[in-house]
């Protein structure tokens, strides 16, 4: 019990480190927390900051995600850290508590009176890991919606709420056995419902036309997606 929750704890605090605000204080003097949506993520670093370093940002969050995942699922490994009464996977069930901890760290980080980002990043790292073919598809989708209404919460909330189904489906309909599956189908709905919830404020303004655009990385206009939310 006591390595369960030490796992649970330091990944919740690798999670927790907030590098949009320490890369934004230490490069540009900027808390970003007073800044655009006051969003320490990387899309409000990335317009705050500039492309470069919200790249940067952006990577390191993703970093996280999947650091706790790599790290933990290699060091207990053989030998779980507690005993496992569901009847999933033991190293997939390790793998989920190490990577919702980090998500919940960097959503409410304990270093910025548990507030942060909306986990996206911290997500996808942890997702990369678990089903790497699914998020590469749902991010497949993101890029395709992005480009084609240049709204970076649009694309993230489609890509959120496809990641489930396209899991369901190649598993179901193309009969690809994805190892864990029975367990992260249900893992992969709870984790698109809470990034889902995580972006309420930005859907609303997308539904009121007041969600913010990154004209320069609007590049299909053949169709305009995004005709619902303009302003």
């Amino acid at each position: 019990m006591l390595s369960l929750i030490l796992l649970i704890l330091t990944s919740y605090l690798i999670g927790s480190i907030p590098f949009a605000l320490i890369v934004g204080k230490l490069f540009r003097n900027i808390d970003l927390r007073t800044k655009g949506s006051g969003n320490l993520g990387s899309t409000n670093a990335i317009r705050t900051l500039g492309a470069p370093l919200g790249i940067v940002i952006q990577t390191l969050d993703i970093g996280k995600g999947l650091i706790v995942v790599l790290l933990f699922s290699n060091f207990f490994y053989h030998n779980l850290p507690f005993q496992n009464y569901t009847p999933f996977e033991d190293i997939t069930v390790l793998k989920i508590i190490a990577g919702v901890s980090a998500v919940l760290g960097h959503t409410f980080s304990v270093f910025t009176n548990f507030r942060g980002g909306k986990g996206i990043n911290t997500a996808l790292g942890m997702l990369i890991s678990l089903s790497p073919v699914d998020v590469s598809i749902s991010l497949g989708f993101f890029v395709i919606v992005l480009l084609s209404s240049g709204y970076v919460s649009l694309g993230s909330v489609v890509a959120s709420f496809l990641f489930p189904m396209v899991m369901f489906i190649r598993e179901n309909i193309f009969n690809v056995e994805i190892y864990g599956y029975k367990t992260l189908i249900f893992f992969s709905i709870a984790v698109s419902v809470l990034l889902i919830y995580n972006h309420r404020d930005n859907i609303k303004r997308l539904l009121t036309g007041r969600e913010s655009r990154f004209d320069k990385l609007w590049i299909i206009r053949c169709f305009n997606i995004s005709a619902p939310f303009k302003k």
